[in-house]
């Protein structure tokens, strides 16, 4: 049983609603949390006492993870909700919250936009809030550039140490993404291949098949390089490429992803149109349904926008195990299908022993697929059965779904394992000051190359897997996307 006070400020708002009552409902349902945990929903009155409950029970029962919930769960879980209306920036609501709870394991998690982050930190300190078992977590964006993170960054290290901040980035908390360390260091059949001398090259892809709509401003001022590179494609690329961890400890795995990141090769004006493609969704159909484009969103303010809805990078990393393997990196909105996977190609055998006869056989592959559908797929090279004189080679995959293979165990929702770690005070999945400064270096010099070349931003029909030139991209490597189809 795991015990906290839980301090969502923002506890009206979307992120509150859509995924942190319906994960900790979850956790409660697993008989995760002790009888004495509380959360404290501040907002600002958006709803009475009443409707607030009424539209915590909706998401929770709109969400996959909680739908089917029993009545005594729920009534349980909404007996820990305190409905606090209040203003988060002023030190008088923490003094009145303080004579609340105990001052022991305290976590405050900051769903308000990194903008007021600023005030709501100096109200906490004003207050006396926190003390060593305090914990925040904050949420993305973390900033637009390196400078613009170290200031936000700074106003929350100026009331927490290092070790009480809890960065979150959701992706990390996805059951695949975690079974890569194991993946990875607890089977001997992988690592030793794990180099350049047998991977030809990676890909990692992120797609959505929604548009952005409802957020355009916000994402009109970010773009697809700061809003998914910078963060989830980045921290992927770490957790696949970086050094064994001495220990499976905290710091010790966020040693490694940080040298990753320090490894990553610059981008230089004389070649960055060669290695990075911008593009920006127009009007087109995904599964037969005509979308508007980018700029004829409903809630678009501006005709002409340069922003990118689309990015694909072919980075590299400058050490031993990994020099000459590209990393081909992939997202974009209005593509035709959802999904975000891993692909890891193998090199071809030395020696073609076979002649097939059915012409060209793929090579070994790779696929860590993080969703729709959780699992890893291998495929090898088999003989078709027959009594023909000519051999005849296929690929096959063997499949692990983790739906099929772990019937017995549920995968949990992202939110739900980073909320449970936090409780347990585990940092392991969370993204270290050092880190996010790394990544923010690398994709603030691919935006100022951008700017200085005037690189276009190409537009895609919607529906389309963006840019014609990012199949370019690495045909002019002799290499091609893989297109995962639903």
């Amino acid at each position: 049983m795991n015990g906290c006070n839980l301090i969502i400020i923002g506890g009206e708002g979307d992120l509150a609603l859509r995924k942190l009552y319906p994960a900790m409902c979850s956790l409660d349902n697993e008989g995760l949390l002790s009888d004495g945990v509380r959360i404290y929903c501040f907002g600002r009155g958006k709803f009475s006492e009443d409707d607030f409950h009424a539209e915590v029970a909706r998401w929770i029962e709109a969400s996959e993870y909680t739908d089917t919930m029993s009545e005594e769960v729920t009534a349980r879980f909404h007996s820990r909700l305190v409905h606090i209306v209040g203003d988060a920036t002023d030190a008088n609501c923490f003094r009145d919250l303080a004579g609340r709870l105990p001052a022991e394991d305290r976590v405050i998690y900051l769903s308000t936009p990194p903008s007021i982050f600023p005030p709501i930190c100096r109200a906490i300190d004003e207050a006396n809030f926190v003390n060593d078992d305090t914990r925040i977590v904050v949420e993305k964006p973390l900033g637009e550039s390196r400078a613009s993170f170290e200031e936000i960054d700074g106003f929350v290290k100026s009331v927490f140490a290092e070790e009480q901040i809890y960065r979150i980035d959701h992706y990390l908390g996805k059951e695949t993404v975690q079974n890569l360390l194991a993946l990875r260091f607890a089977n001997v059949l992988f690592e030793p291949l794990w180099n350049r001398n047998f991977i030809d090259h990676v890909q990692i892809t992120v797609a959505e098949s929604i548009g952005v709509g409802g957020r355009w401003k916000f994402y009109d001022g970010a773009g697809a390089l700061r809003d998914m590179v910078q963060n989830h494609l980045l921290q992927l690329l770490c957790l696949v490429s970086m050094e064994p961890p001495a220990k499976n400890q905290p710091d010790f795995v966020r040693d490694e992803k940080l040298k990753v990141l320090r490894c990553l090769k610059p981008m230089e004006e004389t070649s960055v149109s060669d290695v990075t493609i911008r593009g920006q969704y127009v009007g087109g159909h995904i599964q037969s349904e005509a979308v508007p484009g980018y700029l004829e969103e409903s809630d678009a303010t501006a005709d002409k926008s340069d922003t990118e809805t689309f990015v694909a990078i072919k980075a590299e990393l400058e050490n031993s195990r990994w020099q000459g393997v590209p990393f081909y990196l992939r997202t974009g909105k209005r593509l035709p299908t959802k999904y975000s996977e891993i692909v890891i190609q193998f090199k071809p055998v030395v020696h073609r022993f076979f002649k097939n006869s059915s012409g060209r056989v793929p090579d070994n592959q790779l696929v860590i697929r993080l969703q729709p559908r959780e699992g890893i797929e291998l495929s090898l090279i088999n003989k078709v059965p027959g009594l023909s004189g000519q051999t005849r080679l296929q690929g096959a995959a063997l499949d692990l779904s983790f739906d099929q293979a772990f019937e017995a165990h549920r995968s949990p929702s992202a939110y739900e394992r980073l909320l449970l770690d936090v409780i347990r005070a585990d940092q392991t999945l969370f993204m270290r000051s050092d880190e996010i400064c790394a990544s923010w270096e690398w994709v603030d010099v691919i935006l100022d190359c951008w700017e200085k070349t005037g690189q276009p931003v190409l537009n895609y029909p919607a529906g389309a897997w963006g840019p014609i030139e990012a199949v370019d991209l690495l045909a002019q490597d002799r290499r091609r996307w893989f297109n995962w189809n639903a």
